[in-house]
């Protein structure tokens, strides 16, 4: 099993009383699975999947990773397993501004200590693939939402992670590039990368084997 969520749950303190993101969530995914989160805005999709990526440390419950057991790491431990196992594709990008296009793609490789000169191979393909070579110099502040977007999705899946988790990947994207990306999506997937993605969109769901619908922090039965 790659992931294993039981009894999870988010709550913030408020004056009034705890507020619950989410609630008692119970949630297995093998290696090789292809899941779409949907639901309404508010429903915990992205802090669901925030805390598989290990970004999210304040929650309770269990979570085993690879047979890990998440839930006893400290934070450090949990960025480490990270690092080695997770691409991510951030709803608002969080490419690191002072970084060039390559610079930003290179960094999840230098995690697993590749050498330079592989790297630089692997970037130029990167940049290749997703037709931003031109780009490759520009800093993110430089780039359009659109062409940002595609540069996040590039950095996920750059070092080929055990598992994708994306976050909207679709959502700045032409309805062309939008199914572009779902087909690579698809194409990692029957090569063996497990991906998790939220989307609201029913044609980009429709590429996962299976959808899991949140409403107030509770998963639908």
């Amino acid at each position: 099993m790659m992931i294993r969520l039981k009894n999870l749950e988010k709550c913030i303190a408020t004056k009034a009383s705890p507020y619950y993101i989410l609630r008692h969530i119970n949630l297995e995914i093998e290696e090789g699975d292809f899941v779409t989160v949907m639901g309404p805005s508010g429903a915990g999709k992205s802090t669901l999947l925030s805390i598989i990526g290990m970004y999210d440390h304040s929650w309770e419950g269990e979570y085993d990773f690879l047979e890990q057991q998440v839930h006893r790491l400290n934070p450090k431990q949990r960025a480490a397993l990270n690092k080695q196992h997770v691409g991510f594709v951030f709803q608002q990008f969080h490419l690191l501004e002072d970084l060039t296009v390559a610079e930003n793609l290179d960094i999840p490789l230098s995690y697993r200590n590749v050498k330079k000169s592989e790297r630089q191979a692997v970037v130029a393909d990167m940049l290749d693939r997703f037709g931003i070579v031109a780009k490759k110099d520009l800093f993110p502040s430089q780039l359009s939402g659109g062409q940002q977007q595609l540069v996040a999705v590039a950095r996920a899946i750059v070092a080929k992670p055990t598992v994708l988790l994306a976050d909207e990947p679709t959502g700045n994207l032409h309805t062309e590039q939008g199914r572009e990306i779902m087909e690579l999506f698809r194409k990692m997937n029957q090569q063996g990368t497990t991906i998790v993605q939220v989307t609201h969109n029913e044609a980009w769901a429709a590429y996962s084997q299976r959808i899991i619908r949140l409403r107030d922090g509770w998963m639908e039965k």
